[in-house]
């Protein structure tokens, strides 16, 4: 499911470049002006305050966890698959859209994750044995959401733009994979039903040049139900971002 989600945001992301390279002309050989915009399109000359776009291609690793069971995590998404923006024409941006968002947190060994009958995700151990006869372990906490973004970004110097925003997030989709193998033997094993909170909010800064550039992620609230998982909150994000 993380391949599938990964090469469906990577799909979208070089529709973008595409998208970028095909250049409207009128037939008089003056350049039209649609109001959809690409995310590498620039509005230094438009004369549009509103406009349809899609922007905001990023991928990025977790640099801070309060939960120590997580090794790293790892997130990848499109802010705005689609999104009304409104350009003042003077250098700021306004948007709000709705875009997808995958984060899959790792598991330190030897520990694994797995759900018990009340549906409470616990900790637990690989089968007790020789550490040498476990082989390619890895345990899990996948996650899918549909974000919502607002977002405001001010021109700070030529091509040099500053992005803030407020996301609010609903995590439709939870589940826990492990994975080992003992003596050439593959097994896999996929909990659903977690008992995550719907619906929570993070915040987001990036520095952008030409549409390229890096961005900090802080999702403060808890992700399980109270008593139905480890307290994970308070997680840092750094990463890249493409188009915003």
């Amino acid at each position: 499911m993380k391949r599938i989600t990964c090469i469906i945001v990577a799909m979208l992301a070089m529709a973008q470049v595409c998208a970028a390279a095909d250049g409207a002309t009128q037939a008089d050989g003056e350049e039209s002006e649609s109001t959809y915009k690409t995310p590498f399109d620039n509005d230094e000359n438009s004369t549009k305050h509103w406009s349809v776009t899609t922007s905001g291609f990023y991928m990025g690793l977790g640099v801070k966890h309060n939960w120590d069971l997580v090794n790293n995590s790892f997130e990848v998404g499109l802010l705005n698959v689609a999104a009304v923006n409104y350009n003042s024409l003077h250098g700021q941006n306004v948007s709000l859209g709705v875009g997808v968002h995958h984060r899959s947190y790792s598991i330190k060994r030897p520990h694994m994750l797995m759900r018990n009958d009340l549906g409470e995700v616990i900790k637990s151990e690989y089968p007790p044995l020789n550490v040498d006869e476990i082989k390619k372990r890895s345990s899990n906490l996948n996650v899918w959401a549909l974000q919502v973004p607002l977002m405001f970004t001010q021109r700070i110097y030529k091509k040099l733009d500053i992005t803030v925003a407020g996301i609010m997030n609903w995590n439709f989709k939870a589940q826990v994979d492990n994975h080992y193998e003992i003596n050439k033997i593959e097994h896999n094993t996929r909990y659903k039903g977690l008992k995550q909170e719907k619906i929570n909010f993070d915040v987001l800064g990036a520095l952008t040049w030409n549409e390229v550039g890096l961005y900090c992620r802080y999702s403060p609230g808890k992700f399980f139900k109270e008593g139905y998982g480890p307290e994970i909150k308070n997680t840092w994000t750094l990463g890249v971002t493409i188009g915003l």
